[in-house]
């Protein structure tokens, strides 16, 4: 159950590092860019979450 929750934060934290700096990137490019782009990095913070209900399910499962 731990490893469900470590693998999901870490696949989230390195989803939201790489979308983030694309999203600045494309920013100084095209400024009005930027509120779609924190969007995405929204998302990827999606993956964090459902790594937790995972770890709830099994945890449920097992009880």
């Amino acid at each position: 159950m731990t490893i469900a929750v470590c693998i999901c934060a870490v696949a989230a934290a390195y989803a939201v590092a790489k979308v983030s700096v694309a999203a600045l990137a494309s920013a100084t490019e095209k400024p009005e860019i930027l509120g779609r782009a924190i969007i995405f990095a929204g998302l990827a913070e999606g993956i964090a979450i459902y790594g937790l209900l995972i770890a709830f399910l099994i945890w449920i499962t097992t009880v």
